[in-house]
């Protein structure tokens, strides 16, 4: 197949700016049929679309995941999965503990004390998606930064398979984690079930973990009643590559998110066009060997394309306008460039850095900004677990010696009610 080629000073790019805003009307009504059925029906409307949606029969006796079940999903996997699951639980931990901020106190000469007290949520859900493919890296990037916060109640759901059951390597995941609240339910009601309650579920205060459209919209939805984490778009890589880059490693990186689904965009930048067209070919030996082909040949029909540059300058300047959820700088020294880097998800540096140790191992968190929203938002981190309550005391000289200020600014926004909670302290 042969990719697009665009220059980046087209009209042509608009295509890759901001394709989180695609329109998302056509699904909005379904979404929202399926949260009255939530609201008015609880756990028989679950299951009457676990029925309908993933063929699955669920119901009272099988909606929770049994500890006999988990059991049985250890006797399906190998040892090895097993070793290599906990030595990416141990980087993942690793890094998120780096991010826990600690409550503070300050105080005065006049005896005033700020502060901040941080506390971890109470109960959280985390959504792990299920269908094309399943996603136990998913189970690790939203449950060990929420028991690195704190969190003593983690609710999880995923799709059920059509007999019922579970992906196995899924439940192992899980299972490592002593994660035993599971429940078979996917898509929008999935959400829904968490957010509002239903007879089974206890409502949670946060939603973590990517879905697909009806996912991201359910969550949308529910974002007031709940916080959730980011509202996720198709998976995307945008790759900056200088002439030294190696076209093999190139082209096996684009098809790494282009497999993800037929909606996925890769994204190569390069003011060497030579390059680009021995990428081109690469693509082409790799692509017959790979399992999910088909979705990989329609994922770069529609969102793959190569941009032309005049420079690897030039390229991070792009690069920063489609702010990409995974930016790899596949430069002979990527360090020299990175101060131009400004709207990036995740940043993977150097030609023995693929966006899969990130995926997977590394410790940083792979859910992360799409469609665009890297220019303000971030990955999943500890904080989004936590809150934060600010604490304030005054002292009788401390309060004294500010009282004429906070008079002052009540009485420009003519709040005298504000100022005589102070004034009556005077007397």
């Amino acid at each position: 197949m042969r990719l697009r080629r665009i220059e980046a000073d087209s009209g042509e790019l608009s295509l890759y700016l901001a394709a989180g805003s695609a329109d998302m009307k056509s699904y909005e009504k379904g979404v929202a049929e399926i949260a009255a059925q939530i609201k008015e029906q609880g756990d028989q409307a679950v299951f009457a679309l676990s029925k309908k949606y993933d063929g699955a029969d669920i119901n009272n006796d099988n909606f929770r995941v049994s500890s006999a079940e988990i059991e049985k999903a250890y006797e399906k996997v190998g040892l090895e999965y097993i070793k290599s699951l906990n030595k990416a639980i141990k980087n993942i931990r690793y890094f998120h503990a780096k991010q826990l901020r600690t409550s503070w106190m300050d105080m005065d000469d006049k005896g005033n004390m700020v502060g901040q007290l941080f506390r971890p949520l109470e109960r959280v859900g985390i959504y792990v998606p299920g269908g094309t493919a399943a996603y136990p890296s998913s189970v690790l990037m939203n449950a060990v930064p929420a028991q690195v916060a704190g969190v003593e109640q983690i609710a999880m759901v995923s799709p059920p398979d059509p007999d019922g059951g579970m992906n196995p390597y899924t439940l192992v995941a899980a299972g490592e984690l002593g994660i035993d609240e599971i429940y078979k339910v996917g898509g929008a009601q999935a959400v829904f079930a968490l957010a509002w309650g239903t007879d089974t579920i206890k409502k949670v205060d946060l939603i973590s973990g990517p879905g697909n459209i009806y996912v991201t919209l359910a969550k949308k939805l529910v974002y007031g009643d709940v916080n959730i984490d980011m509202l996720a778009g198709p998976s995307e890589i945008l790759i900056v590559a200088d002439e030294k880059a190696d076209p093999g490693y190139l082209a096996a990186d684009l098809l790494s998110q282009a497999e993800h689904d037929v909606l996925a965009r890769s994204m190569l930048l390069c003011h060497d066009r030579s390059l680009l067209d021995e990428v081109e070919k690469e693509l082409n030996l790799q692509i017959p060997e790979l399992s999910r082909q088909d979705i990989i040949t329609k994922a770069l029909s529609n969102y793959g394309v190569f941009i032309v540059t005049d420079s690897v300058q030039h390229s991070c300047e792009v690069a920063n306008l489609i702010a990409p959820e995974h930016m790899e700088l596949m430069l002979e020294n990527p360090s020299a460039y990175l101060h131009l880097i400004k709207n990036a998800g995740a940043i993977f540096m150097g030609s023995h850095t693929p966006e899969p140790v990130g995926d997977y191992y590394a410790g940083p968190n792979h859910i992360l900004p799409t469609g665009g929203t890297a220019r303000f938002y971030s990955p999943v981190t500890v904080d989004i677990f936590r809150k934060a309550s600010s604490l304030i005391r005054y002292s009788q000289a401390g309060l004294e010696a500010g009282a004429q200020d906070i008079i002052n600014l009540a009485a420009v926004e003519g709040l005298t009610a504000h100022a005589n909670s102070v004034k009556i302290r005077l007397k």
